[in-house]
């Protein structure tokens, strides 16, 4: 994660990567670009704070490398740490709101187009209606990576579609980033 400023927003801009999350009571905005990977904003309506995920692979609640996973790479991980977050900061479970977005089909390996995408959308609308948590807002599937901009104090989101030759920056950071996820887990070796 890093932080900037741009002549375009006034509040301070927190970018997060895959397998990161970051919630704040701020006014700042929190950013990333998602491809085939999937963020969710949870926010509180009433204290007026919030934070968004990152996460790549929705992950198996049985499977033991979630449980060890040091990061939010797996979405039932992420959002367990972004909600808990939100409930340290004092939110109630009925004032929280999410936003979906992501699971683009960008990402083709060798084996053709993977099911990440549709397996993410899938399973962050799974534990949103589980767990109760309205969604308000949804960008998701198709074809073209997204940036988006979190408001915390407002949470509105801004969302650009991104296609071309950036589109092609966004799936090699995500292949090469799988990659990396699955030597991780191939070696059974938590590295901190």
């Amino acid at each position: 994660m890093f932080t900037h400023k741009t002549n375009q927003f006034e509040q301070e801009i927190f970018t997060i990567h895959p397998g990161e999350y970051y919630m704040s009571q701020k006014d700042i905005i929190i950013a990333t670009v998602l491809g085939s990977c999937i963020s969710v904003s949870l926010w509180d309506l009433r204290l007026a704070h919030g934070g968004i995920n990152h996460f790549m692979l929705p992950g198996n609640l049985n499977g033991i490398d979630m449980i060890k996973s040091p990061n939010a790479k797996y979405g039932m991980y992420a959002m367990e740490l972004l909600y808990n977050e939100l409930l340290k900061a004092g939110s109630r479970k009925a004032d929280i709101r999410a936003k979906v977005f992501g699971g683009a089909s960008i990402l083709r390996m060798k084996s053709g187009i993977m099911t990440i995408p549709q397996d993410n959308i899938d399973f962050a609308l799974n534990y949103l209606n589980k767990e109760q948590i309205p969604v308000i807002a949804r960008d998701t599937g198709g074809v073209q990576a997204r940036k988006i901009f979190f408001f915390v104090k407002s949470g509105k989101v801004l969302l650009k579609r991104i296609a071309g030759s950036m589109l092609k920056a966004v799936s090699k950071e995500e292949e090469n980033y799988l990659k990396v996820i699955q030597h991780r887990t191939n070696d059974n070796i938590t590295l901190f």
